[in-house]
């Protein structure tokens, strides 16, 4: 009797997670930006990380980096043991009528800044992640990144902090005395919108997979997550969710579908519900886009 008090008593002390959820970083670069010097900006992203004790996966577009610094700043990822994949060499738009094998050879580009490194991992990630506005250049390239040992480095939580940091950095311009003591309204309109997205997400997967998955969200290396990706990474903790390496998070065996949907791309998420005509009316195309979030940006004055 007293064994099976104790057992309950761990149980309910014991958290219950409401999901998993894992970082990944697109466009690392080293252009200035106000408050810190690209070095100090990378290192903040990066003691976000150390302070949560998980990994990340950094997707390199290769022009941003092709650099001394730009090596610099990779060899730094892969020495404090983040995941380093390819999001291709120019950041082109496979819907914007770029022929098939060119986009191919975008891809093989940028390989020589990431085979030498240890943590350099054969997933891909398209840019804008859109993966082929027809059948055939959808199917064409998934044999292509099959032929070459690559797996789709897929989100499941898309959102627009992209926008949100350009935003915040005109901000910065326009107000060129105001610093980071100025920026409290654009880090609640980030996290808030970071949740919701989150959430709208994981509600979504549960509708179409039944369980908890574990979560791939997509964050940029700019500006704003220098600033605020700690905050972000403990706002999901003190929500319940259990944040996670992302080398980890691909073990899911939800990583390995592959939706039957055109066009093409955006969140895994969104791709699944898009099978299914009884979700299609939760979505909106394309899933996520800066034009979203315009108006209540405009209306808060940010």
């Amino acid at each position: 009797m007293k064994i099976k008090l104790i057992l309950f008593i761990i149980f309910l002390a014991a958290p219950v997670w409401a999901a998993e959820i894992s970082f990944t970083v697109d466009d690392p670069r080293v252009d200035q930006t106000r408050l810190f010097q690209p070095f100090d900006r990378n290192e903040r992203i990066l003691e976000a990380f150390d302070r949560f004790k998980i990994k990340g996966a950094l997707f390199v577009c290769g022009k941003r980096v092709n650099s001394v610094e730009g090596k610099a700043l990779l060899q730094s990822w892969d020495d404090r043991g983040h995941v380093i994949a390819n999001h291709s060499q120019s950041h082109l738009n496979f819907h914007g009528g770029i022929p098939t094998d060119a986009f191919q050879q975008d891809v093989l580009d940028v390989e020589p800044l990431l085979i030498p490194l240890n943590n350099f991992v054969k997933f891909f990630r398209f840019p804008f992640l859109k993966e082929g506005d027809t059948i055939e250049r959808r199917d064409e390239m998934r044999s292509f990144l099959k032929e070459k040992g690559y797996r789709n480095g897929h989100v499941t939580i898309d959102a627009s902090d992209w926008y949100v940091n350009d935003r915040m950095e005109a901000f910065l311009k326009k107000n060129p005395k105001a610093d980071a003591r100025d920026l409290d309204e654009y880090k609640k309109f980030y996290l808030d919108h970071m949740w919701q997205r989150a959430q709208y997400y994981d509600d979504l997967a549960k509708k179409i997979v039944g369980r908890n998955i574990k979560h791939t969200i997509l964050i940029h290396h700019n500006l704003l997550n220098a600033l605020f990706l700690r905050d972000l990474m403990k706002m999901f903790e003190d929500k319940g969710w259990k944040l996670i390496s992302a080398r980890d998070a691909y073990f899911d065996p939800i990583f390995n579908y592959e939706p039957n949907v055109q066009p093409a791309g955006e969140s895994l998420i969104y791709a699944m519900a898009k099978e299914k005509p009884d979700l299609n009316f939760q979505l909106r195309y394309p899933a996520e886009d800066g034009d979203y979030e315009k108006d209540a940006m405009d209306k808060l004055g940010l």
